[in-house]
Order: structure tokens, then C-alpha cells, then sequence
């Protein structure tokens, strides 16, 4: 490689990405609807035992990523799994200001060895494709069980959301986790497959590695993607219970699985993620709870705790981080 961008990419790369997420934080942060009665509502609650938990468990759902992570990656190479919280939260940082958090594994491939990071990205996406899995088969169900809640009936007296829901949405996601799950547990055949394609050759050598996923280990992969999942979704039980939005916890539970299944859903370029969680938020969970401010804040602490405050840990480790070395 040049050296003149292998010294870009050591000593001007990560002070550029780093800046680049503080801008982005900023308009995000700027942008907010409501944004003093919010930090207000946030800064009054701060003694709150229940939102000092949810801060705790922050540690809980990044630490099950890295392992998770530090579990793809060991069919690559061993790494220690402080390399491999390292390597998560950079991703993070990147994925602040990237189209529905593509750019993850731009940060994580930061940690691994130079030789291995285009191989490395199709063990972020198998990760992903995981955790994706547990959102959409839970989002499906959550809505399923709120649709029979007599809340849903008063919110929706026509029917115009159930038919929107059902008659587009739930079949085009039912499809494609129906061939989300036959993809990710048929990986061998499908790569064996891809391979004997020519013109795919370049691309398919990165994905050999795929095949030495056994199904035990893929489902050890799941069910870390399934205690994180659970991990944040009771951040969320207990920020709402923070900021008074005054629903019974099992409610809460379905109501937040759905929502994460609709972001799921919806496009999202970096910046206005935020603003839409927000909107979406609103919409759904107003069905049990008055407290739209209190909705709105509980939205921006999660996403303060699980986002803003990982994305700028790992930004500070790309700060200092040399890509190349000798």
C-alpha cells in the first residue's frame, strides 16, 4: 500500500471518522422535538434507581455482542474478548452516520488483522443476521398478541392499521424470515453453491469460512442474539417505568417488540433516525400510556444509553487506533 495513505489511514482517518460522530451526534441530539422539556424530564430522573439498572445493563448488552463477536471471529482468529469489546464499539461509532447502521462492520474490522477484515465482514453480517432473526420472529409475535388487546380496538376502530399491517407488512416479513431462517441454518450448501459461480469468485473466497459454522455453534449465535434482545428489551420496560408512561410491564414488553420490529422494517439514514424512533414510539405505545413527552424522553435516554454514549467510547478508540502497522 502507498504510504502516503497507509499514513491517512494511521494518523488522519481516525481523528476525521471521530469528528465526523461528534457532528452527527450533535444534529441528531439538536434536532429533537422538545429538546429542553426532554433533557429536563432526563436530568430530573437521574436519582432514579430504575434508570441507573438500565445504565448497568448497557455493559450487559455490549458485553453479549463481544461475545458473541469473539465467538464468530474465533473461526478467523483468536481474540481476547476486551479486543473484541473494542472492535463492537467501534462499529458502533460508525454506525451513527450510516443508512440503517450499515457500517458496522467498517468499525469492527478496525481490531482484526489486516489480512483477515474482508473475511471478518461476512461474520458480522452472519452476527447480524441473527440478531435480525430474533427481532422480526419476536417483533411478529408481539403483535400478534397486542392485536387481541382491547387497546388496539380503540386505537384502530376501522381497522385501517391492522389491514396496512397485515395486508403488506406481516406477509413480506413472514417471507423473509421464513428465508432469513433457511438461509442461516442451510449456510453450507448455499456458499458451496455460490462458489461454483465464476464470476463470484473474488467475493465467495471470503465467504468459505461460513461453512465451518456447525449447527450448534450457530444456535449458540442465536441465543446470545436472544439474551441481548431480552437484555435491551428490559432497558426499555424500565426507562418507560422512569419516565412515567404507566404501563404494565407485560404490555410494555410485546409493545417494545413490535417497535423494534417496525425500525426494523423502515429505511433509516443515520440523521434521522432519532426523529422517526421518536415519531414511532409515539404512535404505538400511546395506545397504553397519555405521557407522550414521557414516551418521547424514555426513546432518547435508550438511544443515549445504547448509542450516543458506546458510539462516542468507540470513536475514542479509533482516535488512537493505528489501522496498518509495519
Amino acid at each position: 500500500m502507498n504510504k502516503s495513505i497507509k499514513f491517512f489511514l494511521n494518523y488522519l482517518a481516525g481523528p476525521l471518522i471521530f469528528l465526523i460522530l461528534c457532528w452527527a451526534l450533535y444534529k441528531q441530539i439538536a434536532g429533537q422535538h422538545d429538546l429542553m422539556q426532554k433533557r429536563d424530564l432526563i436530568y430530573q430522573s437521574w436519582k432514579h434507581p430504575l434508570l441507573w439498572v438500565a445504565v448497568m445493563l448497557m455493559f450487559v448488552n455490549w458485553g453479549l455482542e463481544s461475545g458473541k463477536w469473539q465467538l464468530l471471529l474465533s473461526h478467523l482468529e483468536e481474540v481476547s474478548f476486551i479486543k473484541a469489546f473494542k472492535s463492537v464499539l467501534s462499529g458502533v461509532s460508525i454506525t451513527l452516520f450510516t443508512p440503517n447502521r450499515t457500517g458496522e462492520f467498517a468499525g469492527r474490522v478496525l481490531f482484526v488483522n489486516p489480512g483477515h477484515r474482508l473475511t471478518a465482514i461476512s461474520l458480522t453480517i452472519l452476527g447480524n443476521m441473527a440478531q435480525l432473526l430474533m427481532t422480526l420472529l419476536a417483533g411478529m409475535v408481539g403483535y400478534f398478541v397486542i392485536r387481541q388487546m382491547p387497546e388496539w380496538s380503540v386505537k384502530d376502530p376501522y381497522g385501517m392499521r391492522s389491514l396496512a399491517l397485515e395486508g403488506l407488512v406481516l406477509p413480506l416479513s413472514m417471507a423473509f424470515t421464513l428465508f432469513l431462517a433457511l438461509f442461516y441454518f442451510r449456510l453450507r450448501p448455499v456458499v458451496s453453491r455460490v462458489a461454483r459461480i465464476r464470476i463470484l469468485q473474488k467475493i465467495v473466497k471470503h465467504l468459505l469460512i461460513l461453512e465451518s459454522f456447525s449447527r450448534k455453534q450457530l444456535l449458540r449465535i442465536l441465543l446470545l442474539s436472544l439474551l441481548r434482545y431480552l437484555v435491551f428489551i428490559l432497558q426499555y420496560i424500565l426507562i418507560l417505568d422512569v419516565f412515567g408512561a404507566g404501563m404494565a410491564w407485560w404490555d410494555a414488553f410485546w409493545l417494545i417488540s413490535v417497535f423494534y420490529f417496525l425500525m426494523a422494517c423502515i429505511p433509516t439514514i443515520g440523521f434521522s433516525e432519532l426523529p422517526l424512533k421518536a415519531a414511532v414510539s409515539v404512535e404505538l405505545f400511546s395506545m397504553f400510556s397519555s405521557n407522550a413527552l414521557g414516551i418521547q424522553a424514555a426513546s432518547f435516554a435508550i438511544w443515549i444509553i445504547n448509542l450516543a454514549l458506546p458510539a462516542l467510547a468507540g470513536g475514542l478508540l479509533i482516535l488512537g487506533h493505528k489501522m496498518y502497522n509495519k
